[in-house]
């Protein structure tokens, strides 16, 4: 049995995970709220904040422009960017000679010389430009709204954009499109942190989809299909009933009485990727949420999760996740066991 003097130094050690966001003038409302609003949720057995949410400006504590008709009061100014576990950087509208010429301002330039080395950044759709001036995408893959991505790619040509994309995590420095994108990039950010269990209940209490891919495309041409079309609704609810067995393209197209190649088509409209990327993801999602929540062995979670052997789920989760089943339920099923929480209500 623990002594008291053990359980108060276990107390004493715990330290959420620190979230600096950086206000610029000119920032977007929305944008700065999404991780207020993602990252403020979760919580352990104890009720504790898993996360700690701070906003700071590049200068003393003060009013910031929007691009509305208000401003907001930022309380930190740019020293708060030297506690960062996390720092994210939203878009702005206002960012001068970073959005024109690709460099920094002097007083941007300072406030990012706080960010201690091995902080985790990211960036929201035009917030990438601030770390690409400030030389931290060299030669790494990124990401940003689709509309910025070409004169993006002219201005930092030393950088690997992908504007096809919601978001690119390459370890330490992650992207995202535009917008709504940034809601994905953080939920994947909190599955990352503490895998998918709490992540899911992050978005349910959020009202948004529990997991949307980083690879899935960020443009969709014909986002809400014509309603006198049929959709493809029906197929991916019966997919995901029976994910354990074998499922062909063919089968897919059948309960929607459908040829494979209007399926395919009509697929790709509606959902962004093909029908089989799509249900390697759903797999994907399926094996996490059983290694998590289950004792079920490795083999038995690959014939569940669609994979039919232990070695092709090992596959896919290494080149979806970068980690082989063991380790990934060795993670997160000690943050399971902790029992993290997400207070109800909004």
């Amino acid at each position: 049995m623990s002594s008291e003097p053990e359980h108060e130094e276990r107390e004493s050690e715990f330290r959420p995970h620190r979230v600096v966001v950086l206000a610029l003038d000119g920032l977007l409302p929305f944008e700065l709220g999404i991780p207020h609003r993602i990252f403020g949720r979760p919580k352990d057995a104890q009720g504790r904040h898993l996360y700690e949410v701070v906003t700071c400006s590049i200068r003393p504590p003060g009013p910031v422009q929007t691009d509305a008709d208000f401003a907001i009061q930022v309380e930190h100014g740019p020293q708060a960017l030297a506690t960062a576990d996390t720092v994210i950087v939203p878009a702005s509208y206002e960012l001068g000679p970073v959005f024109e010429e690709g460099a920094l301002t002097d007083e941007l330039a300072a406030a990012l010389a706080h960010v201690r080395p091995g902080t985790r950044l990211a960036s929201i759709c035009t917030g990438v430009y601030v770390l690409a001036a400030a030389g931290l995408l060299d030669g790494r893959p990124a990401t940003t709204h689709w509309a910025d991505a070409d004169r993006f790619q002219q201005l930092f040509p030393k950088i690997e954009v992908d504007a096809d994309v919601l978001f690119i995590d390459d370890g330490d420095v992650l992207t995202s499109a535009g917008v709504a994108a940034g809601i994905d990039l953080c939920l994947h950010m909190v599955r990352r942190d503490h895998g998918t269990a709490v992540a899911n209940e992050v978005a349910r209490r959020t009202v948004v989809p529990p997991h949307r891919d980083g690879g899935q495309a960020q443009y969709i041409h014909r986002p809400v299909p014509d309603p006198q079309q049929a959709s493809t609704t029906t197929a991916r609810a019966w997919a995901l009933g029976r994910l354990h067995e074998p499922i062909q393209l063919r089968d897919m197209a059948d309960q929607e009485a459908m040829s494979v190649r209007t399926f395919t088509r009509r697929f790709r409209e509606e959902v962004g990727i093909s029908p089989g990327q799509w249900l390697t993801q759903q797999r994907v999602e399926r094996a996490r949420h059983l290694l998590e929540s289950t004792d079920l062995s490795v083999d038995q979670v690959a014939r569940d999760a669609g994979f039919g052997t232990a070695q092709s789920m090992r596959q896919h989760l290494q080149a979806a996740l970068g980690v082989t089943p063991t380790s990934y339920r060795r993670t997160f099923r000690a943050e399971n066991n902790a029992d993290v929480q997400v207070p109800s209500g909004t």
